[in-house]
Parts: structure tokens; C-alpha cells; sequence
């Protein structure tokens, strides 16, 4: 089961990612194309053209962990535009994981008086 340390941020890599990266090339996309730091707090997702892959990167304190899942029918709901970093919270990764597509969710309406 999948746990996320209350409070660390999770960053969604946009787009497509190239899966026969593994930690050492992974880190170097959230270092380099994220400008984010891979030592600090946070996961780092990333999910590949077939989006039947999905990889979760983070350091423990002692070093880079890899959590990875492969669907053997579906496929994950990803975001195809190119944007920079997304920051998603616990409970969308769950939703991912189940299949939810919540980046197609309803846009929030604001109407003002004129």
C-alpha cells in the first residue's frame, strides 16, 4: 500500500515521460527539466507514452526509493499538455491509481456583478 508522509509535496511530471529511465534518470528530469531539487521532500510522478506505467520517485533520507505500477488492460488518466510541474495532493494520486480522471474535472465558475 501506498503511504504519503502528511504535509510532502507531490509533483506530477506533465506529459510524457521516458520509462526505461530509472532513479539515476529520473532524478536528473526533476533536476533538470522540473527545476526541482530530488534530494529534498516531495514525490516526483511520472507516467510514459502508454500511460500503462506509472513511477513514483522520492528520497528517504538514506536514499532514492522507486515505487512503480504497470496496468495490464487500462490506462491512467494523464494530462497530454505539456505544462511545467503540477502539484497534486494525496488524495488525487489515489484517484489516479483507481482510475479517476480528475484533470477533466468541472472548472470552478466565478460570477461577478457588474
Amino acid at each position: 500500500m501506498l503511504r504519503f508522509e502528511e504535509g510532502t509535496p507531490i509533483y506530477l511530471k506533465t506529459g510524457i515521460t521516458d520509462m526505461r529511465k530509472s532513479i539515476n534518470g529520473l532524478a536528473g528530469l526533476v533536476q533538470n527539466e522540473m527545476g526541482l531539487n530530488p534530494f529534498g521532500q516531495g514525490y516526483f510522478l511520472f507516467c510514459g507514452k502508454t500511460r500503462k506505467i506509472l513511477k513514483l520517485l522520492y528520497w528517504d533520507k538514506t536514499g532514492f526509493a522507486l515505487w512503480y505500477k504497470r496496468l495490464e488492460k487500462a490506462r491512467f488518466p494523464w494530462p497530454a499538455k505539456e505544462e511545467d510541474v503540477k502539484l497534486i495532493t494525496s488524495a488525487q494520486v489515489m484517484w489516479l491509481l483507481e482510475g479517476i480522471d480528475f484533470f477533466r474535472a468541472h472548472q470552478k465558475l466565478s460570477f461577478f456583478r457588474i
